[in-house]
């Protein structure tokens, strides 16, 4: 794993990349879904690997964390980065495209992962009862009840945050008990309330549908960030064609992060579904 200072990049011009970056490895679920579709651009990978989790953080180290991410990111020569954090996205995609923007980085873009989620599982509810299983930080600021409400006032958000669980998936817990056990611990409660829909607000989630789906039956849309971001993504770049002419076209990966284990190679490889290499970042 080669090692590199954020505090030597410069920015970058030209071609630029399509930067994701979440707080571990559940980001490598959008970017598997965006090269299985979109291979012809450059992607750059960002997973603070070494201060994950942030649903547990207060809302300032998480948006500090994310700050500093977006200008790794930026300084690599990305155009557009998507938020593929739940967390990052609900606490600090605002005030980053408000206030940093602005002020750094005027021609760039920055997406989240909520709104197109929220979008989606609106579509396909039948009785408007929406189900939300995220991190204890995603369900404190209402980010996601917010956006539903605003598409539709009239539905109903159960929201359950769930703690273990991205402990659980970067541990690489494959005992299916283990895993069924706590599952239901955190789904029964929301089943109970007649939802017909439900979304998995963080993107580590989606490594363990099999076992959500066997849980809430076949008959429950699940709604997973992956598929609905490749989508969002794809209809986003058709509509902004200025910032689509910007992107390299070269079909080059990058992976960083921040844990200076093996972990990330393993376990990424694992998720990502092929191969990776990442390089060592050290974020002050």
């Amino acid at each position: 794993m080669k090692e590199t200072d954020i505090r030597r990049f410069p920015v970058y011009g030209g071609g630029g990349s399509v930067g994701i970056f979440d707080s571990g490895f559940g980001g490598l679920s959008i970017l598997r879904g965006l090269v299985d579709v979109l291979p012809q651009y450059d992607y750059v990978y960002f997973g603070d690997t070494a201060r994950t989790p942030y649903g547990t953080r207060s809302s300032e180290a998480i948006y500090a964390f994310t700050e500093q991410a977006i200008d790794f990111l930026f300084n690599k020569g990305c155009h557009i980065i998507i938020l593929a954090c739940n967390t990052a996205s609900s606490e600090a995609l605002r005030r980053l495209q408000q206030e940093y923007l602005p002020r750094h980085f005027p021609d760039r873009k920055i997406l989240g992962v909520i709104i197109p989620s929220a979008e989606e599982a609106v579509s396909v509810t039948k009785n408007k009862k929406i189900g939300v299983i995220a991190t204890a930080g995603t369900i404190a600021s209402g980010a996601f009840e917010r956006e539903l409400q605003k598409l539709n006032p009239e539905i109903m958000v159960v929201e359950k945050a769930c703690p273990l669980l991205v402990p659980l998936v970067e541990a690489g817990e494959d005992d299916p008990i283990v895993t069924q056990l706590i599952l239901s611990n955190y789904l029964d409660p929301l089943l109970s309330q007649h939802i017909d829909t439900l979304i998995l607000g963080c993107t580590h989630y989606e490594f363990l549908v099999r076992d959500i789906q066997y849980i809430v039956g076949d008959n429950l849309n699940i709604i997973t960030q992956g598929r609905v971001l490749t989508k969002s993504f794809k209809d986003y770049l058709k509509r902004h064609c200025e910032l689509e002419g910007k992107l390299g076209k070269k079909s080059k990966l990058s992976f960083f992060s921040t844990d200076l284990s093996d972990k990330f190679t393993v376990l990424g490889s694992k998720f990502f579904g092929r191969t990776i290499i990442p390089e060592h970042v050290r974020l002050d």
